[in-house]
This record gives C-alpha cells, structure tokens and sequence, in this order.
C-alpha cells in the first residue's frame, strides 16, 4: 500500500454567468494541475451584489493550493479577511471550497456526501418552494401567469396532483391590478417601519385560503415572511394565521432573543437563518432556542462550513433544511448536504423552472413525486455544460431578484 501523500493542487479559478430569464446563473470553474475541473454555484442577486469581483480578487489566493487539504487552505484565506468575516468574503470562500469539494470527490470517484460523512438516506423530501409565487412575481418565465386568487388555488391543486406533501409561498397584497410581491424588508414596497397594517393581513389570509383551497387539508403549507416586519408584526400576522397550523413560519431577524419570543408566543414553528454564516453567527440562536428549523445556504456557506452548523445544530436538537432557489447545480450540492445531515428536516426545492434549465447541465435532479432522488456519481452528480453556458451570455439587470420596484 502507498503511504505516500496526495497532493492536488489549483492551478485556475474563474467565473462563468449564464442568462437565467429574470436573473442570471453564476458559477465558479476551477481546475486542478493535472486537468481535473470542480464547479460551484454563487448567487449575484440574493444579498450584496459584487460576489463575482471578490471571487476573482480572492482567486490567486488559492491558486497552487491543495485541494485534498481543503479546509486549512480555506482557514488560510479566511484569515485575511477577520476584520469582516461575513458576507461577501464568505460567500467567496464557499464557493471556492465546494468547488474544491467537486474537484476531490471526483479525483476520488464519490460523490461529495461521501466526503461529508456519507449519506443516511437515498431520498429527498422536497417542499415546492414559491409555490404560486413564481407564477405571480415572473410569469413570463414559466407560464401559468397568476393575476387573481383562483390560479392560487390552481397552483394548489396542481401541487397536490403531482404528489407534494409541503409547499411553500410569499406574502402578497392584492388591489385593482392583482397580486403583487410584498417586500417591505428589501425596500419593495419602502416601508422602513415594516408594520404589517389590516389590509395586508386579510391579503395575506386570503392568498393562503385560496392555496389551501388547492392543496386541500393533507397537504403542508409554508409561508415565507423573509425580513418583512418587526416583532410586532410578525405577531401580528402569526396570530391572525392560527387557524392554517401552518408546517413553519419561516423570517429572518437579526435577534435572536426577539425570534425567541416570536417563537415562544406565537405557537407556530419557527425557520430561520437562511443569511447566516457560520457556527459562530448561528450560535446564539441555537442558545436561546430561537427557532425549530435552522435553513442553511449550502452555496453561501460551502458544503463543509454547513455540515458544521448542521452538527452543531443537532446538539442543541435542532433540525436543518437547505435554502436553495438557485439552478440545478445549486439543487444537486444541497441534495449532497441534505442526505449527509443526519438532522435533516426537508429541502427546499423550485418546481417551476425555465423551459431550458436542464439543457445547461449533464444532469437534471431527478423526483418521484416529492423525493429528491440521491445521486451516486461523483462530484456533485451533476455540472453546467461549459459550451451551453457560454452561449447564453449573463444579461445586466437592475432589479432585485427580478422584480421591478
């Protein structure tokens, strides 16, 4: 038996970005020595945006790195930036460490949750995740416009049909013109008070009757609040949404003592820290018991920072679910976290794609009604089709997650 130690290092890191209808795709290429190519996925409309130029700024960095001793090349280049740790740096360092994690799976014939500890299951329970909501906020992209309640319920129903147990949908007001996204949290529409008023309670009770209405009584509903109001007003619509026994609450608060006491008095299970990084920032939730679900970004974090926070998470009796409304890619890296978390509790998943997403990639994510099937292949099981990729240049864009103001 050879003792003899691996070494394979990087020689290139690059960016490569694709047209995704209302946004763009975004991926990290990076190539070993000896030819091996690991891809990520990084996202350039959810949160600050510059993600691709710190990418690159950050890329010669790890360029003649190890890639099988992966994490203390990352710690090496996450110690440049301890001044301001989170956000961009962070996000940077995961996309390059999965790409890492590709890259080792692959030069070693496994899949990546081979690398994370190997897998508990070979299924996935998935919830349709913007369930109505795509179809309300783009419907140029994926062709079932909804103006009105009743193609909410349609959605519903059609959900139920294809064999769901869980959907999840957004707040949205109604008037004259149909439904429109509410979110005041991200300056749509500018309310920096975030107060949840009358009217967009009984707009939001209604958009989850008429869903219910579809779903029917076996089906699970989520409801997405995001970073939409304050303590107040999440109590507010909480309390005045009772009666759904909703599956979970999922909001975002930089509290954890505040999400805490919406968790305590509220009554409704609570989701949350999907803009976190690290043990350390989900740390103090998990202390106060903030929260039932911790969701974690496999894409921001990187699949081995987030296998952390799942471990952590399950000593403090903490379940665990990906945040993933990215591409295919994004959906087979999750899925690799998602059947290595012992503690897992379900995975987000968008069922409405576009007409060509499976065209970009050498393997669409396969379902069977509502269960991610696990892959086997190595690296991620799947990986964007250079070619295919760069014939649908990125396209600027000047709204938030598509949405116009």
């Amino acid at each position: 038996m050879n003792h003899d130690e691996v070494t394979v290092r990087i020689r290139s890191i690059e960016t490569l970005s694709c047209d995704a209808g209302w946004r763009n795709y975004n991926f990290v290429k990076l190539t070993t020595e000896d030819g091996v190519v690991g891809w990520s996925e990084f996202d350039e409309d959810f949160g600050p945006r510059g993600l691709t130029n710190v990418i690159e700024l950050y890329a010669p960095l790890f360029v003649g790195a190890d890639i099988f001793n992966h994490e203390r090349t990352y710690m090496q280049v996450a110690a440049t930036a301890r001044p301001a740790p989170s956000g961009l740096p962070a996000e940077a360092f995961g996309a390059i460490e999965n790409a890492m994690l590709d890259a080792k799976a692959k030069i070693l014939g496994i899949p990546v949750h081979q690398l994370l500890g190997g897998k508990h299951r070979d299924e996935i329970q998935v919830y349709w995740s913007h369930c109505a909501s795509w179809r309300i906020s783009h419907p140029d992209h994926y062709g079932s416009r909804i103006s009105d309640l009743s193609g909410v319920t349609d959605a519903g129903r059609e959900a139920r049909d294809r064999g769901f147990g869980a959907v999840k949908t957004n707040m949205f007001s109604y008037g004259p013109n149909g439904p429109k996204s509410w979110g005041s949290g991200f300056g749509n529409p500018y309310e920096p008070g975030l107060n949840i008023d009358l009217k967009l309670i009984r707009d939001v009770v209604a958009h989850l009757e008429a869903l219910r209405e579809g779903v029917g009584e076996e089906v699970e509903i989520l409801l997405d609040m995001n970073f939409n109001a304050r303590t107040e007003g999440y109590l507010r619509l909480l309390r005045a949404l009772k009666d759904f026994n909703l599956f979970w609450a999922e909001l975002d608060l930089y509290n954890p003592d505040a999400l805490a006491h919406i968790r305590e008095q509220s009554g409704v299970p609570i989701a949350s820290c999907e803009t976190l990084f690290g043990v350390r920032e989900f740390l103090p939730y998990f202390k106060r018991q903030s929260l039932d679900v911790g969701i974690v970004d496999v894409i921001w974090n990187g699949a081995w920072q987030a296998m952390k926070i799942a471990n952590t998470a399950e000593a403090f009796d903490v379940n665990v679910a990906p945040h993933n409304f990215y591409s295919h890619l994004s959906t087979m890296m999750s899925a690799n976290f998602a059947a290595a978390a012992p503690n897992l509790r379900i995975m987000e998943h968008d069922v409405d794609r576009l007409e060509f997403d499976d065209e970009l990639f050498t393997h669409a994510p396969v379902l069977r009604g509502d269960r991610l099937q696990v892959s086997g292949r190595p690296g991620w099981g799947t990986e964007p089709i250079e070619d295919v990729i760069r014939s649908r240049p990125a396209v600027k864009r000047t709204a938030y997650l598509g949405i116009k103001r």
